[in-house]
């Protein structure tokens, strides 16, 4: 399902930004008023989080929304996409 992958791949990119500043799961929840828990779940792609989240993380890692958006495996969620709506 696109929204599986979409919320893994939202996951991954935080998980790989968190690693990038050397931020634990509690360093990143501090910094962002998110409880650990969350983070682990947003991580996990278990969680959907909204645009005001997303601000937040961008602001943290000092990104645009759009740069916190772009994900390494966009064009596979793009054909995955583009299978389901057809």
């Amino acid at each position: 399902m696109v929204n599986n992958f979409l919320l893994k791949e939202f996951g991954d990119r935080i998980r790989g930004l968190r690693n990038k500043e050397g931020l634990s799961q509690e360093q990143l929840s501090f910094k962002t008023g998110f409880h650990r828990t969350y983070i682990g779940m947003i991580e996990r792609g278990e969680r959907n989080i909204s645009l005001t989240n997303m601000a937040v993380f961008a602001k943290v890692f000092n990104l645009t929304i759009s740069k916190l958006l772009e994900f390494p495996d966009s064009e596979k969620l793009l054909i995955q996409y583009q299978i389901k709506t057809s």
